[in-house]
């Protein structure tokens, strides 16, 4: 997968913020949201550090997710996601795709916990992706601390998108509509078995976050994360009890353009070894149409990216489905296959 061409930069390496600095008084936050703007603008990556969750926390969902991989195979596949309207539960190794390609993981997807939608034909498509999860029956636990991670990273992603408001000359509630009562959450639990041999293989495809921004915390001493910076590949290995930050597809819409979401790609661990990686991605309501913010004058936004092949929306529930439907073709097959060309 990689060549000599578009190996690993070792000269970049992400930016470091600290979240707690928001609380260290006006001056010091404001001098954190003008980092937080400038870190986006230039990266669209950082790691946050002073995020406020609790230590014990992340040790509890890093052991119930390492349980989770190790339940026998008919555990996990009685929550399969081709039983999932809503693209929820167990995915086994090579049932996702990015850009077609086959991504070398296994993992469980787990969305904000609500009851399907009696839909008529007249509603949005869309709105057939809200619906409950699926939990595996002989690990309760999974379901407890998944709940308590979300409530967690609920608030942490909350702070960064009144920050980022503040930052853009708007006001600190103006994104707060579109995620008040029903925010999109999903929460991927990712076990990337080793493929590398030692030549890198694919564990995940290079693509963009169709959402507003994700917190991705991976297990420590685990690498295997990239980020495109100018044509080159920055290795981004765990930072200990840092989260990674990146901002997605309605972010850049939101700024128009002036914030990018930023090209990315995880390479397989080596034959023999794993990782585990619990990406959430925080987005507004599915019906939610993200607000365009008028940026000072200094701020020059050049235009969202124009791709044919990947178009963007402005209601979240679009752009969502769009990548669900390429990301799962078996599971699109058997529930919505009106959806399908």
């Amino acid at each position: 997968m990689t060549t000599s061409a578009d190996a690993p930069t070792a000269a970049l390496s992400l930016p470091i913020l600290d979240l707690s600095r928001l609380d260290a008084g006006p001056e010091e936050a404001a001098a954190f949201r003008a980092e937080l703007r400038e870190v986006t603008h230039e990266y669209g990556f950082f790691y946050l550090t002073g995020h406020g969750v609790p230590a014990e926390l992340i040790e509890r969902v890093m052991t119930t997710s390492r349980a989770f991989f190790n339940l026998p195979e008919d555990d996990k596949m009685a929550i399969e996601n081709l039983k999932s309207p809503h693209f929820r539960g167990y995915t086994r190794v090579g049932g996702e795709l990015t850009q077609g390609k086959v991504d070398w993981r296994e993992q469980i997807d787990i969305g904000a916990e609500r009851p399907a939608l009696d839909l008529t034909a007249d509603d949005a498509d869309y709105l057939r992706l809200e619906g409950p999860n699926q939990w595996p029956e002989n690990l309760p636990a999974l379901e407890e601390v998944m709940t308590k991670w979300r409530d967690e990273l609920n608030d942490v992603a909350l702070r960064l998108m009144q920050a980022w408001a503040l930052s853009l000359g708007a006001p600190q509630d103006v994104f707060d509509a579109a995620f008040a009562e029903k925010p999109s959450t999903l929460i991927k639990i990712v076990r990337y078995p080793g493929k590398s041999d030692p030549t890198p293989k694919q564990g995940v495809g290079a693509h963009k976050d169709s959402g507003v921004l994700t917190l991705l915390f991976v297990e420590p001493g685990k690498g295997g994360l990239q980020v495109e910076k100018d044509g080159e590949w920055i290795d981004a290995p765990p930072l200990d009890g840092a989260f990674v930050v990146n901002i997605g597809e309605l972010l850049e819409v939101a700024t128009d353009g002036y914030l990018k979401a930023t090209v990315h790609r995880v390479i397989s661990p080596l034959i023999g070894t794993d990782r585990i990686s619990i990406p959430f991605f925080y987005s507004p309501a599915l019906d939610a149409t993200i607000p365009v913010l008028t940026l000072p004058e200094e701020l020059h936004a050049p235009g969202i990216t124009v791709d044919p092949e990947n178009p963007i929306f402005t209601t979240y529930g679009e752009n969502v489905l769009k990548s669900r439907l390429r990301a799962h073709p078996d599971v699109a097959a058997i529930h919505h296959p009106d959806l399908v060309k």
